[in-house]
């Protein structure tokens, strides 16, 4: 009989059955938008976080936490990013 492999998606549908893993996986969600975009953008660009960094006055650290979701940016900051990478903020609320 054939092993079933355990992915990584297998893990999350069961991981997401508890509900303190459930709302803590939820509240990430912004924050993994916004690192997930980042990122693309900037590699799209052929920049290095520490690149990034030079054009928004800030430091490679600073870059480095909002891509891996463990800063938490200002809106002026996002604002600089954003500038640098060509592109905008925009908020909504639903």
């Amino acid at each position: 009989m054939a092993r079933r492999i355990y992915t990584l998606q297998d893990h999350l549908k069961e991981s997401l059955k508890d509900p303190a893993f459930r709302k803590a996986w939820e509240e990430s969600e912004l924050e993994y938008q916004i690192a997930q975009a980042v990122i693309a953008k900037r590699l799209t660009k052929k920049m290095t976080q520490k690149d990034l960094a030079k054009k928004t006055h800030t430091t490679q650290t600073v870059i480095s936490r909002i891509e891996n979701m463990s800063g938490n940016p200002t809106i002026d900051l996002l604002r600089r990013i954003t500038n640098a990478l060509g592109l905008h903020v925009s908020v909504r609320f639903e």
